[in-house]
């Protein structure tokens, strides 16, 4: 079986972006599930009921999210929606759940939600969240975005996981590294599955305000980018009754 996991989408260009593709894309690979990471899919970042509802309409599964999910004012009722979660790791006390269990009939599929902790919010060890969330699923087939600022964390996650999950697939940064692997023979790996959004741009934002809040340390709205967009993703093959990797293959469509 494939699931098809799709970067960060970035504002309206974005998601407009991933309504026009992602129906091919399915067909081509033969896409079985599909997660798609919308935490920036809200213009300005953070994801409302709008840009959700636009996700789910181009064919996303599952919505998962990371350290902008409860940035807009209401955004606390999406998370409602099963299909729709959080990282896993800001607590129970938190809206919304860290994990999804999809019935894909003959089998399930676990997606989980964590955020990392280097150079980000104090949260709970998500390795200790990991932990505690596999004892309760009995499905093999368990898919984890790994939201986290941090290479070292991020590779560090995917070997603490390795043989225990069928993929962990980082986002946040929003580039897609080169080091797409299988670990331990089991575990499909990738750093950053890079965003979707507009190319020409620094992280799917307008250039010259994002320059001007580095170099100038000047404050700057977070205005999205304009132009030729592109589709940063993974499509991970594996074994539905053991949950292994087979197969993980970077995607980019421009």
């Amino acid at each position: 079986m494939k699931l098809l996991f799709i970067g960060d989408v970035v504002g309206e260009h974005g998601c407009r972006f991933l309504q026009q593709k992602l129906p091919g894309i399915k067909r081509e690979h033969t896409i079985d599930i599909t997660v798609v990471n919308g935490e920036n899919s809200a213009d300005g970042n953070g994801i409302t009921q709008e840009s959700a509802d636009m996700l789910f309409h181009a064919g996303a599964d599952v919505i998962t999210t990371g350290n902008h999910a409860f940035q807009r004012r209401n955004a606390l009722s999406l998370f409602e929606n099963e299909c729709i979660v959080r990282p896993a790791n800001y607590g129970d006390a938190c809206p919304g759940r860290g994990v999804t269990v999809l019935d894909l009939g003959a089998s399930q599929a676990a997606v989980i939600n964590l955020q990392g902790v280097l150079f980000m919010e104090p949260l709970e060890n998500p390795f200790d969240t990991a932990d505690r969330l596999l004892s309760g699923i009995d499905t093999p087939v368990i898919f984890v975005d790994f939201h986290a600022e941090a290479t070292s964390e991020k590779r560090a996650l995917g070997y603490y996981l390795a043989g225990r999950v069928t993929a962990v697939l980082g986002t946040h940064t929003h580039v897609q590294t080169a080091d797409a692997c299988i670990l331990g023979g089991h575990t499909g790996y990738i750093t950053d599955a890079g965003m979707t959004g507009a190319e020409d741009s620094i992280l799917g934002l307008e250039k010259q305000a994002a320059l001007d809040r580095l170099h100038l340390h000047v404050p700057q709205r977070a205005a999205e980018a304009d132009g030729p967009c592109f589709l940063n993703g993974v499509v991970v093959e594996y074994d539905k009754k053991c949950g292994k990797c087979t197969k993980i293959t970077p995607l980019i469509m421009r």
